[in-house]
């Protein structure tokens, strides 16, 4: 189930800019520290001036979003979207008096988008280290503020391994988004248990990024230009599993996902051999999830009634879940959809008292010769 780069990723804007700016710094990148990572990344976010800087096609959207978040857009100050760099969105549904926060928010421009689908009820936290990417984003509140129906919006700087530490945030929101920035974070554990701690049970994280099919050596890791576009900074796939069941999201969802081109002949001899991927995941924060989809006879029929979703609900690439028509879930699905925001708008099918083995299709099964289909 792929929206071919409806959310491009912020990956690869950062070629542009050491086109522009021909840096000399850019044959390598000491990951001595965190904070020199840090660092180098903060400036790439300062030295672009606006999208129009940008010299190649790296940063193209594919698709064009949908019809509600267009609307949105429309609402917000022509200065906030003239420093977003063509990278996309990642927006789940049903966040009508949610509290959100939004890692790496730069110009705010997804912080304002949320913020009119959050509500008057709901609120949202933009986090972002860089001081000009927030000047644009402050200076736009004044705009927002007369936007009807719109929750508050608050800018911090900070960093996004400690922002739930340093904003107080404990158990207390309902959704963390972010848009291709852990891929830039030098502590990708720090952040994904940051955001684990921060929010309600039944809550989530649901943001995109880039990955790898297999493990960056480490002299691309070291090169400032790949690491600047998210490319040499991208987990392994089965890393990022692995460490978001670590950190306490036990099922992981991949909800879209697509290859990555790169658009540049000197990069793709510097990477061959591997693969890069745009994908968007949905991490639930829910105790009791078990680590494969087991079966226990249920079913969910969706009711349509989410406002963004009338037809049909995307929990994740596998569960597109049409409205009225009866869909056998796992017991992982059924409590991500009855234990969390979406539990209004389900009505369940079977009690759940019997366990039936391991769910079909779900690419595990019997390993025995004697289990196994013909």
């Amino acid at each position: 189930f792929f929206y071919p780069m409806i959310r491009q990723p912020v990956y690869l804007f950062a070629l542009s800019l050491f086109l522009l700016l021909s840096s000399p710094l850019t044959q390598s990148l000491s990951m001595a520290t965190p904070s020199s990572v840090k660092s180098s990344v903060s400036s790439y976010y300062t030295a672009l001036e606006s999208t129009s800087s940008l010299k190649t096609n790296a940063c193209t959207s594919q698709s064009a979003p949908p019809d509600h978040i267009k609307e949105c857009i429309k609402n917000v100050k022509q200065s906030v979207l003239e420093k977003y760099y063509g990278c996309g969105l990642c927006v789940p549904d049903l966040l009508d008096g949610c509290t959100v926060v939004d890692l790496g928010c730069g110009s705010g421009r997804d912080a304002y988008i949320i913020s009119q689908m959050c509500g008057a009820r709901g609120k949202v936290y933009g986090v972002d280290m860089t001081d000009k990417q927030l000047e644009v984003a402050r200076e736009a509140l004044e705009h927002h503020s007369r936007v009807e129906g719109s929750s508050v919006v608050e800018f911090h700087k900070g960093y996004i391994e400690s922002f739930a530490d340093d904003l107080g945030l404990s158990g207390s929101v309902d959704v963390v988004v972010s848009n291709c920035v852990i891929n830039l974070s030098p502590d990708k554990e720090a952040v994904l248990r940051q955001a684990h701690k921060c929010l309600k049970e039944g809550g989530e994280l649901y943001f995109s990024d880039v990955y790898a099919s297999r493990r960056v050596p480490q002299e691309l890791r070291d090169d400032e230009v790949l690491w600047g576009e998210c490319i040499s900074g991208a987990l392994y796939w089965n890393d990022f599993l692995n460490l978001a069941k670590k950190c306490g999201f036990e099922d992981p969802r991949l909800v879209e996902d697509g290859k990555i081109k790169l658009g540049n002949k000197k990069l793709e001899e510097k990477c061959e051999g591997i693969d890069f991927y745009s994908a968007t995941y949905r991490l639930v924060k829910l105790a009791g999830l078990e680590p494969d989809c087991e079966d226990y006879g249920q079913a969910v029929i969706y009711k349509g009634s989410i406002p963004t979703a009338p037809k049909a609900f995307v929990l994740d690439s596998h569960h597109v879940i049409e409205k009225g028509k009866v869909f056998p879930v796992c017991g992982n699905s059924m409590k991500m959809l009855k234990e969390t925001r979406f539990r209004d708008h389900f009505d369940v099918v079977g009690e759940g008292k019997t366990h039936f083995g391991i769910f079909e299709g779900c690419g595990k099964n019997v390993p025995f010769g004697e289990g196994k289909k013909e």
